[in-house]
């Protein structure tokens, strides 16, 4: 009788014919097992084993009938994992389905589940969206700010503000409205009561020179002589640049002075075109952009005497909050009573402040001062102007 071989924990046992006698009593009932088609091997029953696992108890499988068994067929090559699915088992061998199915993602962060995607139902079509844009031939032409605006306004959808009003200041050199570029004029400073001239039309004059302390010297000088000048480019009053060169004549406003291509110098010197040199020069200065603090140097006392003297003016002085309305007059028999040591109280002043409510702790209002004379002392007047409320007037017979 032939050896069978178990394998059990990586352990070969072999069961001689010994073995195979002792269950042979149940070979009457149970039928055989089919023959191995593995070689025949030479007994071996004398092999001892150490391997410390317990004694298997081995009991025969039932035998089935004996049919013609199919011829050997080679090893079987099992393919890579991916063509798993795609081997065909033959009819007579062991069928394998293989279903691979895609695992799900995992999201992070997400206290969701993940759910598969839905399903795609039988019949179901989609549908492609596609976007055609057509440009018509010809010239087109888009629309202005202007022309923008000008709808905008028809449909009533935006907010505009207010148009900001036109400055009507004027240069006294160069006589050109508002501010000037950075790059050019530059911006106005004010010389006397509405009079106005541009930093740089100021600053190039001949006479005019600046101060460590940003003040601008003698340009109230540079203004009367301008004023009797014409300008040898656009042939009005008011120039004040000179040409540096001796015996020259030629003299320019400073705008008409770029537009001449005229060569002004760091050291604050300037060349008309017949007297420029050639080419570049190191020392030219093309760059008139000025940022540090400069002002007009004049006499405030003289200018506010001025302002004081004038009858009717249309003009109004402002120093912080206080605005200036009416200076009033004193009459000799009242010398004695409208003054104290520190100051005067002509009858007829009147000024107005802006000051913080009486009656809002976060809101200010507009204070009325005036002076008045009764029974031959002055009377301080002040009425409270406040939005929303009837005018309050406070008098009494101290400023205090």
């Amino acid at each position: 009788m032939k050896d069978i071989v178990f394998c059990s924990n990586n352990c070969f046992v072999l069961y001689s014919a010994a073995v195979q006698a002792k269950n042979s009593e149940n070979k009457e009932s149970v039928p055989s097992l089919p023959q191995s088609p593995m070689k025949e091997r030479p007994p071996k029953a004398f092999h001892q084993y150490s391997n410390n696992i317990s004694t298997l108890d081995v009991h025969c499988l039932p035998q089935l009938q004996e049919k013609a068994s199919p011829p050997s067929s080679p090893p079987i090559m099992f393919p890579p994992a991916f063509e798993a699915a795609k081997v065909e088992a033959k009819p007579d061998e062991l069928k394998v389905t293989v279903k691979l199915k895609p695992r799900l993602k995992a999201i992070h962060s997400s206290l969701e589940d993940c759910r598969p995607p839905s399903k795609k139902w039988k019949g179901m079509k989609w549908k492609k969206w596609s976007i055609q844009i057509v440009i018509p031939k010809g010239s087109f032409k888009p629309p202005c700010d202007d022309e923008i605006d000008e709808f905008l306004k028809k449909l009533g959808t935006t907010l505009k503000p207010d148009p900001v009003p036109k400055d009507y200041r004027k240069c006294c050199f160069c006589h050109e409205e508002g501010d000037g570029l950075t790059d050019g004029p530059a911006r106005l400073l004010n010389l006397d009561l509405d009079l106005w001239v541009h930093l740089n039309c100021a600053l190039w004059s001949t006479e005019v020179y600046e101060t460590q302390a940003g003040a601008l010297i003698n340009v109230e000088l540079a203004l009367r002589r301008g004023l009797q000048m014409k300008c040898m480019f656009c042939h009005k009053m008011g120039a004040t640049s000179g040409c540096h060169r001796l015996r020259c004549t030629n003299i320019y406003h400073f705008t008409c002075a770029i537009k001449a291509q005229c060569m002004f110098f760091k050291d604050k010197t300037m060349l008309c075109p017949m007297h420029k040199p050639k080419g570049t020069h190191e020392q030219e200065l093309s760059y008139f952009a000025v940022f540090r603090r400069v002002y007009v140097q004049r006499d405030e006392v003289r200018q506010i005497a001025s302002i004081v003297q004038r009858g009717e003016r249309d003009h109004t002085f402002r120093v912080g909050s206080l605005i200036f309305h009416a200076v009033g007059q004193l009459l000799p028999q009242q010398m004695q009573a409208f003054h104290s040591s520190k100051a005067l109280f002509p009858v007829g002043y009147e000024a107005s402040r802006l000051y913080w409510s009486m009656r809002y702790a976060n809101r200010r209002c507009r204070y009325l001062c005036s002076i008045e004379e009764k029974d031959g002392l002055p009377l301080f007047v002040i009425k409270v102007v406040e939005q929303g409320h009837e005018d309050l007037v406070l008098t009494d017979t101290t400023p205090k």
